[in-house]
């Protein structure tokens, strides 16, 4: 470590010990600013510590033909005034270190939450966002994937979910190509697609790889936010695909939420049939309202039957099973269905009825309907 971080430090010794001066003021903010500048320049502080312990130790053992000249007294009172020197002196120089230690960790934060930001938007200019993101580690040319983490209860602060969730990843994944920051409240994570086993999204949809059940697995550990749901977009190439595979996470956490999907952990294969029918708005609330519109003249509305079949096709249309999850008796189950038929004209026992009132109903999910109403357009149509 080089001696110019100790500046003024070792005159301030030799008046100590040998006339007992104690340290001014400026002096000891000498000492502080060499604190800031050893974090800055990279040197750790229990090395710029352990140059100040040894500086001392050394000007000490240089003193001993002025220490014999005097007396227990003088050597005591000598002692004692290059003790606090030494005590002013090695605390300031850690609070000069420990202060630009939290500017420089407060700066990258910045930088990297903007850098973030960029990523995810993917408007930003591509070489100037290729420059930033390379002191990362990230390399734009390779695929990556991104992964949202939704907490199931408000955080008074996300901070602490990122720390935690930030060591797992970067040791799971490695410490480049990847990034754990937050946006929106939610915990983002970048990751390379490699590293991650997400094949290319040429492979299909077999799997979005390790990303996901990590970060949940991880995130569920801690005392707060839980139960935590995470979303995971499809691997993209380049600098854009992060933005694409940020969108398709962000849409999956949506359609989970609309959708009332059970799974923690929400992958885009999982949701191509709800895109499918949502990109035609009109066409999907022709739809709902031609097929379950009718089962609004029920007693106690359509709600009850609309969520018996959905409970009914999501166990497989075996009405033993759809009564155990409604807590209702096999016999009242049969009856709704047969209420559905009687109102709808579509049978939920019919194969050939089964696809459209099954589709209906997720599309009902789709437009939260019946407690939203289908606009006059499909109505009129």
């Amino acid at each position: 470590m080089s001696p110019e971080f100790l500046a003024g430090y070792l005159p301030m010794l030799v008046d100590a010990a040998t006339i007992g001066r104690a340290p001014k003021r400026a002096e000891i903010d000498a000492v502080r600013l060499q604190g800031r500048r050893a974090a800055e320049s990279g040197v750790p502080v229990g090395r710029g510590v352990d140059l100040y312990l040894s500086a001392a130790r050394r000007v000490w053992a240089e003193l001993p033909a002025i220490v014999r000249q005097r007396d227990r007294n003088a050597v005591r009172a000598a002692a004692e005034a290059v003790l606090q020197v030494l005590d002013e002196a090695v605390a300031a120089f850690a609070d000069g270190h420990a202060e630009a230690g939290r500017e420089l960790i407060r700066k990258e934060e910045s930088v990297r939450r903007d850098l973030v930001d960029d990523l995810l938007r993917g408007d930003a200019h591509l070489s100037e966002l290729v420059e930033r993101a390379e002191p990362f580690g990230l390399d734009l040319t390779r695929a990556h994937q991104v992964a949202l983490a939704q907490p199931g209860q408000r955080l008074p602060s996300i901070a602490a979910a990122t720390s935690a969730l930030e060591r797992v990843v970067l040791d799971r994944f490695g410490d480049r190509d990847v990034l754990v920051a937050t946006k929106d409240g939610l915990v983002v994570v970048i990751a390379l697609a490699e590293a991650t086993g997400a094949p290319d999204t040429s492979m299909g949809l077999a799997t979005t790889g390790s990303l996901g059940k990590t970060v949940h697995s991880e995130l569920s550990r801690l005392r707060r936010g839980s139960p935590w749901r995470v979303a995971i977009g499809r691997a993209h190439p380049g600098a854009y695909g992060i933005a694409r595979s940020y969108e398709e996470a962000r849409e999956g956490l949506t359609m989970a939420a609309r959708m009332h999907l059970d799974s923690p952990i929400v992958e885009t294969r999982d949701l191509l049939t709800y895109r499918v029918l949502a990109r035609d708005q009109p066409a999907l609330n022709d739809l709902v309202y031609s097929v379950l519109h009718p089962l609004r003249q029920a007693r106690g509305g359509a709600g009850p039957l609309v969520e018996t079949l959905a409970a009914y096709f999501d166990c497989g249309c075996v009405a033993t099973a759809a009564a155990a999850r409604l807590h209702l008796s096999v016999r009242a189950v049969t009856y709704r269905l047969d209420r559905v038929r009687s109102l709808t004209g579509f049978d939920p026992l019919d194969p050939a009825h089964r696809y459209t009132l099954q589709t209906a109903v997720l599309g009902a999910k789709l437009l939260d309907w019946p407690e939203r109403r289908i606009p006059d357009s499909a109505a009129s149509s």
